[in-house]
C-alpha cells in the first residue's frame, strides 16, 4: 500500500503542474515549492538548532500560534521553522513574525521528506491537530527525532481504522507523544495500541484568551458602527451570503451590518456589493467617506476580522451551509459575543458544545434566521446571556499549552 501511495502522490504531483496553468490557487500551491529547498539550504547554517512547526493551513497555524511562541520562549537558541501545506495559509502567514523560516512543504515523496529533513535536522517537531505524512514521518522516526501531534483530532473513518490502512498506522510510531483534544480521539489511538497520548485539549482557546490583551480598537469600525447594534458576518460563503442579504432588505431597524467574506477575490466583493440595495461600503473605498452614513461594510481584505468582531453586538460566523463546515466560532466567543451559524457543525466539538451550552443558535433557513436574529436584537438580557455563555466557554478550556509544555520539557530533558 506504501508503494502505491507514492505513486499516487509522484503522480498527484504531475495533475497539480497541469492544474496550476488554469488555477490561481494551484499556481500558488506549485510555484511556492520550486525555491523551498533553496531557501532552507540558505537559511539555515549546518550549526543551527532548529524545530519545526507544520500547519497545514491558516486555521491549524493559530491553532498552534500559542505553542510555537512558547516553544520559542523556552528554547530562544533554536531557530524555528514552520511549513503549509495550503496557499490559504501560506500566503497570508508567510511574512510571520514567530517563525524564523517559513515554507511551504514539499509534497510527501521520500526523496522530499529525505532532503528537507537533512536540511532542517530538526531537535523537535510538532504536527498540528492533523495531517499525517507517511514518508515525512517515518524520515523522522528513522532519525529517531522526537515529534509530537498537538491539538489532535481523530475520527473513525480517518485511513488508521481501515483495514487497508497498516501503512498508515505504521506512521503514527513516528510520535513520541500525543497530545489530543478529546476522549474519543484518545480512546481511538488506544485502539490501535497507542499508549503514549493524553488529553490537553485545544490550544486554540490560548489563542483567543489573549486577544483580550490586546488593542482591538479599529476607528474606522467604531465610525461606521456609530453606537447603533451591529451584526458583524465572518467569513461568510454564498450561501450564508444569500440567507443574510434577505434579511439585511427586509430590516427595519436601525442595525449595521458588516460583511467580511471568506473569499475577497475582486469580482466576488463586487458582485455581494452589488447585490445589497442598502447603502453599502467597501473596506477599500473607505477614505474620505462618512462612514456613519453607510448600513453595511463590506471588509475586502484579510486579517483585521478578529478585532472587528470587538464590535460586534451578534456574530454571524459563516460556513455553516457548505463543507467541512463552519468556520472559527472561538474569536467572537472570547469577545462575549452571541453566534448564528448554520447547521453544518457536528464535525467541530467547540461548535457542539457551544451549540448544546445555547450560547450558539443554529438556522437552516430565512425564517429561522429572521426570528434569531430579531429575538437576539429585541431582548436584550437573551443576547448577554448567550455571550456570557460564549465568554465563559472560552476562560474554561484555557491551559492546553501548558500541559503541552509541561510534557515536552519533562520528555526532552
Amino acid at each position: 500500500m506504501l508503494f502505491l501511495y507514492n505513486l499516487v502522490v509522484q503522480f498527484a504531483g504531475f495533475l497539480l503542474k497541469i492544474t496550476a496553468i488554469f488555477s490561481p490557487k494551484m499556481k500558488l500551491f506549485v510555484e511556492g515549492r520550486k525555491d523551498v529547498f533553496l531557501t532552507l539550504q540558505q537559511k539555515i547554517n549546518q550549526s543551527d538548532q532548529t524545530i519545526w512547526f507544520h500547519a497545514a493551513s491558516l486555521g491549524e497555524y493559530e491553532q498552534g500560534l500559542p505553542v510555537i511562541e512558547a516553544v520559542k520562549k523556552q528554547f530562544p537558541s533554536h531557530k524555528i521553522i514552520l511549513t503549509f501545506f495550503s496557499p490559504s495559509g501560506y500566503e497570508v502567514r508567510k511574512n510571520n513574525s514567530v517563525a524564523d523560516v517559513t515554507v511551504y512543504l514539499p509534497l510527501d515523496t521520500k526523496k522530499n521528506a529525505d532532503t528537507f529533513l537533512e536540511l532542517v535536522q530538526p531537535d523537535l517537531v510538532f504536527f498540528i491537530k492533523y495531517e499525517y505524512w507517511p514518508n515525512y514521518l517515518a524520515g523522522l522516526k528513522k532519525r529517531n527525532t522526537k515529534t509530537y501531534l498537538i491539538s489532535g483530532i481523530l475520527r473513525e473513518n480517518q485511513l488508521f481504522f481501515k483495514w487497508y490502512g497498516g501503512f498508515y498506522r505504521e506512521a503514527l510510531n513516528a510520535f513520541t507523544y500525543f497530545f489530543v483534544q478529546n476522549e474519543k480521539s484518545k480512546k481511538l489511538l488506544q485502539s490501535l495500541g497507542k499508549t503514549n497520548v493524553s488529553i490537553s485539549g485545544d490550544t486554540r482557546f490560548d489563542r483567543v484568551a489573549t486577544i483580550l490583551e490586546k488593542d482591538n480598537s479599529l476607528d474606522f469600525i467604531s465610525q461606521f458602527k456609530d453606537n447603533k447594534t451591529t451584526i458583524v458576518i465572518g467569513s461568510s460563503w454564498p450561501k450564508d451570503e444569500n440567507l443574510l442579504i434577505n434579511f439585511i432588505h427586509s430590516n427595519a431597524m436601525k442595525i449595521k451590518f458588516i460583511i467580511a467574506p471568506h473569499n475577497i477575490k475582486k469580482e466576488q466583493i463586487q458582485q455581494l456589493k452589488s447585490s445589497i440595495t442598502k447603502k453599502t461600503v467597501l473596506f477599500t473605498e473607505k477614505e474620505g467617506q462618512n462612514l456613519a452614513d453607510f448600513d453595511v461594510f463590506i471588509i475586502d481584505t484579510v486579517g483585521i476580522l478578529t478585532k472587528i468582531y470587538s464590535y460586534a453586538d451578534i456574530a454571524y460566523v459563516g460556513g455553516g451551509f457548505g463543507n467541512p463546515g463552519v468556520h472559527n466560532l472561538l474569536e467572537p466567543a472570547t469577545f462575549g459575543v452571541p453566534i448564528v451559524i448554520g447547521p453544518n457543525y457536528s464535525h467541530f466539538p467547540e461548535a457542539t458544545a457551544l451549540v448544546n451550552m445555547e450560547g450558539c443558535s443554529v438556522i437552516t433557513n430565512a425564517k429561522e434566521l429572521k426570528e434569531t436574529f430579531i429575538n437576539l436584537i429585541r431582548n436584550d438580557d437573551i443576547r448577554n446571556e448567550k455571550g456570557h455563555i460564549c465568554e465563559t466557554f472560552v476562560q474554561m478550556n484555557k491551559g492546553a499549552t501548558s500541559i503541552i509544555l509541561k510534557n515536552i520539557l519533562n520528555d526532552t530533558f
